[in-house]
């Protein structure tokens, strides 16, 4: 997959960087710890611009965000109510936590976005909850294409000064993406543990969610 990406950046330059950075939001297996990197290579030696990669790659991340964006916003927050609430007795939500959680979204939206752009397994997947609650896509915009940038700079930044070594950002993301499932998977467990287990032990049936 390297070789195809390198291949695609050598030949289509800043349109190429863009398109597969906008991939990445949608495709997992392109990286984008495979890209950016290699695109701040390649600018490094000479062969392109160094913002002109950062602006090429954010202009990518925002399109590939707004796609994300779009698929959640037609699903909507009604057919989204619709399903959690028909499958409400094993996800053990009611429309109170349903309301609580956009409430949540409504208040801390940007910061979400705007920090989940910077964090390696969430960066695509932070569109999701903003097309579904249909944050403004203007503040959606902005807040994506910051943190998008400051993402970007750092890798492509990275492999510029690398250079033939660009490859070993990929480690540093690798061990950032671990701590972050680390993280992930401690929270499910709670969850699991205060809203589905303990509730049984104690007999109490109630959803307990948001409580």
């Amino acid at each position: 997959m390297t070789d195809s990406i390198h291949d695609i950046i050598e030949r289509y330059g800043y349109i190429g960087v863009a398109l597969l950075v906008a991939l990445e939001n949608l495709l997992p297996p392109i990286p984008s710890e495979a890209v950016l990197p290699l695109a701040g290579f390649i600018a490094g030696r000479g062969d392109a611009s160094l913002l002109g990669m950062i602006g090429a790659a954010t202009v990518g991340s925002v399109v590939g965000a707004w796609l994300l964006y779009g698929i959640a916003a037609l699903v909507g927050p009604l057919r989204l109510r619709a399903f959690v609430l028909r499958h409400r007795r094993w996800l053990r939500i009611e429309a109170r936590h349903i309301d609580r959680a956009e409430l949540w979204f409504a208040s801390r939206g940007a910061i979400v976005v705007l920090v989940g752009r910077c964090v390696p397994l969430l960066r695509s997947l932070v569109s999701v909850p903003a097309g579904f609650h249909r944050m403004p896509i203007g503040l959606f915009t902005l807040y994506t294409g910051l943190g998008s940038l400051v993402w970007n700079t750092a890798l492509i930044g990275a492999g510029a000064v690398l250079g033939d070594q660009w490859e070993r950002v990929g480690d540093v993301v690798g061990m950032l993406q671990t701590a972050v499932i680390v993280v992930l998977a401690l929270l499910a467990a709670f969850l699991v543990w205060r809203y589905a287990v303990r509730p049984r032990l104690t007999g109490d049936r109630r959803p307990g969610v948001g409580e």
